[in-house]
């Protein structure tokens, strides 16, 4: 089953209300998306032609979406001549019974993972562990993560939810359990617990038989696969096994090796504020002697053959997994990634898990946005989340229309009914000019029914005593 949608979480709004109750994740939010907001901002206006990369970046996927199907097929047959093997997977279970199948047939009954947010999707570790396959984090983020028991928040620090001494309880308690255990007087100082989990690691690397891994990106004409991190955890798994399976979604194949350029420069001034990412890996399928020796990339659908026919909501294809709108996102900065329900966190995962997951499974998400744009501005790609998100709203009420109406309908056929004609608009502000004749200092204390969540959260003025309509009779007679 597909890991799109957490199973068992609540709608945004409910869970969204117990996560700004969380005044320490909230705290924690602030500070860490605010640093990286600065730092992104100085990186990117250090280059002149920004806007310009910007703009290339966008015209490559988007004409790499246009041809999906052409790059696709080529980059098969590159990799293919390069020595790996690549797999076609339809869905989540598909992949999942491929990378198990890959796994069994080396007789191992661990892999190492590289930070891979398509294996969360496709619920990957959850499918291994009933296998009997346990699967390691090894991205430092991902493993304070497993090793908690919890959900990553973010997409670039998925346990970015979690301050340094609730980090140091997590190793102190968990480690054991998975492997070398913590230093029995480990402080909360960055130093130590990075240490502490490259001890913790180390193991895992010089053993380890099977890697797996997501992809950044993949270029059709050479059959090169690149991931880029910033610890050197992916370095380790992507060279030291025997075995290496790739789960990459369809999305992130590039037309040639060139267009990587754009993104390389990109990518980490968006994501981590930074002008080069300290990892770049780099390989083209099998090279005898030299890193893995069996090559498998398993390219996932998963919905985005279904996301591509939408010629409003494909643009969401062309993310590049950066979190640039997460980090600028007023909404994510007060309620975390745990509220949206998905591995996809933030404004992208507004609108790209419902598109993945269909609309009837996360049709509160469309609306966890104020619309401000930031998320925009912010894109490195220029994908037009605000109009995407509208654009799946009106999905969203589409599919909940049936034989009774909605109360969201009911009100618009009210309005409707009102805005017909002249008469009714009168008598309409008629009672609203009473209503705020007859109410105290300017504001209604409470609305009636299911209006009333909005007036018990926030001041509601009440309406003008007066119409426009009222007042120039008014005027006009005067004169």
């Amino acid at each position: 089953m597909s890991n799109v949608v957490w199973l068992g979480t609540p709608a945004f709004p409910e869970a969204a209300k117990a996560a700004v109750a969380d005044t320490r994740m909230r705290a924690n939010l602030r500070k860490a998306t605010g640093t990286i907001r600065g730092k992104r901002l100085a990186v990117a206006g250090e280059l002149d032609d920004w806007e310009d990369l910007r703009t290339a970046g966008a015209a490559v996927k988007r004409e790499t979406l246009r041809h999906l199907d052409t790059h696709l097929l080529r980059l098969e047959e590159s990799v293919t001549a390069a020595g790996g093997t690549v797999h076609w997977a339809a869905d989540a279970a598909e992949a999942n019974r491929i990378v198990t199948r890959l796994v069994q047939a080396t007789g191992e009954s661990e892999v190492v993972k590289v930070k891979s947010m398509a294996t969360q999707e496709i619920g990957l570790n959850e499918h291994l562990a009933a296998e009997g396959i346990r699967a390691y984090e090894t991205d430092l983020a991902e493993l304070i993560v497993q090793l908690g028991d919890d959900r990553p928040s973010h997409i670039l620090v998925p346990a970015i939810h979690k301050g340094r001494s609730e980090i140091r309880e997590i190793f102190q308690d968990a480690m054991g359990r998975w492997g070398a255990p913590a230093p029995e007087e480990l402080t909360d100082e960055p130093a130590a617990l990075a240490d502490a989990a490259r001890l913790h690691l180390r193991e895992k690397f010089l053993s380890a038989k099977v890697a797996v891994s997501g992809a950044n990106f993949a270029c059709a004409d050479t059959g090169t696969v690149a991931v880029v991190e910033s610890e050197g955890n992916g370095r380790m798994c992507l060279t030291l096994p025997e075995t290496l399976i790739t789960v990459m979604g369809i999305e992130k194949v590039l037309p040639s090796f060139t267009d990587l350029e754009v993104f390389l420069q990109l990518l980490p001034r968006s994501s981590t504020g930074e002008r080069m990412n300290p990892y770049t890996n780099l390989w083209t399928g099998v090279t005898p002697g030299d890193g893995p020796q069996d090559f498998h990339l398993v390219l996932l659908d998963n919905g985005r053959t279904d996301t591509l026919r939408d010629t409003v909501g494909r643009e969401t294809l062309g993310c590049i997994r950066c979190s640039a709108c997460l980090n600028v996102c007023p909404v994510y900065e007060r309620t975390g990634g745990h509220a949206y329900g998905s591995p996809y966190p933030g404004p992208i995962g507004a609108v790209l898990t419902p598109q993945l997951a269909g609309v009837e499974n996360a049709a509160s998400l469309p609306f966890a946005s104020t619309l401000c744009g930031a998320c925009y501005d912010a894109c490195p790609v220029k994908i037009d989340i605000p109009t995407v998100l509208v654009h799946l709203r009106a999905k969203a009420v589409d599919a909940k229309r049936g034989p009774v109406p909605t109360p969201e309908a009911l009100v618009v056929k009210v309005a409707a009914a009102t805005l017909a004609t002249p008469r009714r608009l009168s008598l309409a502000q008629w009672g609203a000019g009473l209503v705020g004749r007859l109410s105290r200092g300017g504001v209604l204390r409470r609305l009636p029914g299911p209006m009333a969540r909005w007036s018990d959260t926030r001041d509601t003025p009440a309406p003008p005593r007066e119409s426009f309509r009222a007042w120039w009779r008014r005027e006009r007679n005067g004169r």
